[in-house]
């Protein structure tokens, strides 16, 4: 088997993470916000008919695997995606490709990594990671959100690939076959920008973008009388959760897009893109300051805790403010 020399960097993102270690193995160097920015991964989504272990979902970011197909669409990259119908079939497919000495990425469960702590683990199946060789049995992995390489046994991995429940990953594996030998990053850029303020701003759906928020900040605030304190703080302990922990995060996201739009000043020469990068910061600060005070109202840590009627302001201010950025942003001349 070839042995692969890869280049593991620690990242805040799996999926972002995982397309800016790939693409700079085969010498397409692009930051982590800089592939969140040009895939439009900043987005906010609220589903109570879609029910995450019991309860209402909340998403931050745009939906599993689409920020990985906007930037190779968008740079000109070609992927090679396969799924399985059997472990055995994705595990033959996977060793064949990593014996030529190709880096592998594959979809997982968190749930099943034995390399993350226990109080890590739970039943998220769209996880991104990179395989990238063998050491005897086991496989080499490059998990982005980890800060060194680690290894994999080949049941747990398998068992990752192919959990149960919503969405399936169905053992999927996917790497790039061609790879353009010189990039512009103005245009895709530009076209991350412009999605990124459609979908924040123009959904017609209510329960997207800022709209979205409002309409969670509605619910949220008769949590209580609707549900029960008890389903209450599970609820909210499911937005926070979402904000806080899955992935980057909600706050981590907005502060991801910062960064990504103050690199992209740099190359469109477009200084307003900084002094929204400035603004952008502040919004994750606001959700941060949302996250502090409703994890204390879930643990009841203080006699003076705000109530659920404070919290759903909280988070009208937050959409009142993104509403505002994505405005200005939409209307800066790239």
């Amino acid at each position: 088997m070839s042995e692969i020399s890869f280049s593991h960097v620690q990242t805040a993102h799996c999926e972002s993470g995982v397309i800016s270690n790939l693409f700079r193995h085969y010498g397409l160097s692009i930051s982590e916000p800089m592939a969140f920015g040009i895939g439009a991964g900043i987005f906010f989504g609220h589903l109570p008919f879609v029910k995450v272990n019991g309860v209402p979902g909340t998403t931050y970011r745009i939906w599993p695997g689409a920020i990985f197909q906007r930037v190779c669409e968008r740079l000109g990259v070609k992927m090679q995606s396969q799924k399985f119908s059997s472990p055995e079939k994705a595990q033959q497919e996977l060793d064949r490709v990593i014996a030529q000495g190709i880096p592998v990425g594959v979809l997982s469960s968190v749930y099943y990594l034995p390399y993350f702590p226990p109080s890590y683990r739970f039943h998220f199946n769209a996880h991104n990671l990179v395989i990238y060789g063998k050491n005897g049995e086991n496989y080499r992995v490059s998990d982005p959100i980890m800060d060194t390489v680690t290894e994999i046994d080949p049941a747990s991995l398998s068992e990752a690939r192919f959990a149960k429940g919503f969405p399936e990953p169905k053992g999927k594996m996917y790497y790039p076959v061609t790879m353009p030998a010189d990039i512009s990053l103005q245009k895709p850029i530009k076209q991350g920008i412009e999605q990124a303020c459609h979908y924040m701003l123009k959904i017609p759906v209510p329960m997207f973008g800022v709209k979205g928020m409002r309409f969670l900040a509605k619910r949220l605030k008769h949590y209580p009388e609707k549900v029960g304190d008890r389903r209450a703080t599970l609820y909210l302990g499911n937005v926070i959760r979402m904000q806080e922990e899955i992935g980057t995060g909600g706050a981590g996201f907005r502060f991801m897009y910062a960064a990504f739009l103050q690199e992209a000043a740099g190359v469109l020469q477009q200084p307003e893109l900084s002094k929204l990068s400035l603004e952008l910061t502040g919004i994750g600060d606001l959700w941060r300051n949302f996250a502090f005070h409703a994890g204390r109202v879930c643990k009841s840590r203080a006699a003076d805790n705000i109530s659920y009627n404070e919290l759903g302001d909280m988070l009208i201010q937050c959409a009142a403010a993104e509403e505002v950025f994505f405005k200005k942003l939409s209307k800066v001349q790239l």
